[in-house]
């Protein structure tokens, strides 16, 4: 008897005292999301910053006067974290990988100017949540964002002009950010739909034989669309 006694109440301090498991909730602290998220950018060419001359020379004899470019748009996954401060103010990061290529436009329509670059959107914006009470909470944010840029290639064409190697620059720019949570039961289970834009403007450099030979700022300004799924606790 003294056994069953002694085994019970050891088995009642371990459950007094052993943490509590996180447990959803609709007005929890921390959320987490995955998402499928649409990449749109522009990539136009904003300005030329410098030439040289020969590339120039053959531009020019190719019947090229207005240079432009344009990237290609993707869809990658996407992870989110968001802490709430309160029930209407909180701050959310994001974490996803996304590659794309840059391809000429206007006079340079149909060649290849990048390849293969992969970008990395470290982003934290600061949100505002309308809360009435009930499971739909729209928001809007707003926050500092640096464009990590790596792996880049020479296009095609690019190499055909004799560029060996090209690189875009990290981006420090600002993103915008409105959406909708909508809570499913009071589990912490819930849909997310997210939309930020996002102003941006790297540098690509084209280098031949180790020399600069052309320099561009480009609007890069993705929309960046999401839906998904989230869970609150």
């Amino acid at each position: 008897m003294r056994k069953t006694t002694m085994i019970a109440l050891l088995a009642t301090a371990t459950a007094l005292t052993a943490p509590p498991a996180l447990a959803g909730s609709r007005d929890g602290k921390l959320q987490v999301k995955v998402l499928g998220t649409a990449v749109l950018p522009d990539g136009e060419i904003d300005k030329v910053k410098s030439i040289d001359p020969a590339l120039g020379s053959t531009l020019t004899g190719m019947g090229v006067t207005d240079v432009d470019a344009k990237a290609n748009d993707n869809v990658v996954p996407t992870l989110a974290l968001e802490y709430f401060f309160s029930k209407t103010i909180s701050v959310e990061t994001i974490c996803c990988l996304t590659q794309h290529h840059v391809n000429g436009a206007a006079d340079l329509a149909g060649t290849r100017l990048v390849n293969h670059v992969l970008i990395l959107p470290a982003t934290v914006t600061f949100k505002a949540h309308l809360d009435n009470g009930g499971p739909i909470k729209p928001y809007v944010g707003a926050g500092p964002s640096v464009f990590f840029v790596f792996d880049e290639k020479p296009g095609a064409t690019a190499a055909a002009l004799g560029v060996d190697r090209v690189k875009m620059s990290n981006a420090l720019g600002v993103a915008l950010q409105a959406g909708v949570d909508i809570a499913l039961g009071q589990n912490g289970y819930g849909l997310s739909l997210d939309a930020k834009k996002y102003f941006i403007e790297p540098t690509a450099s084209f280098y031949a034989d180790g020399a600069k030979v052309l320099e561009t700022r480009h609007n890069l300004n993705p929309w960046v669309l999401s839906a998904g799924v989230s869970y609150r606790f």
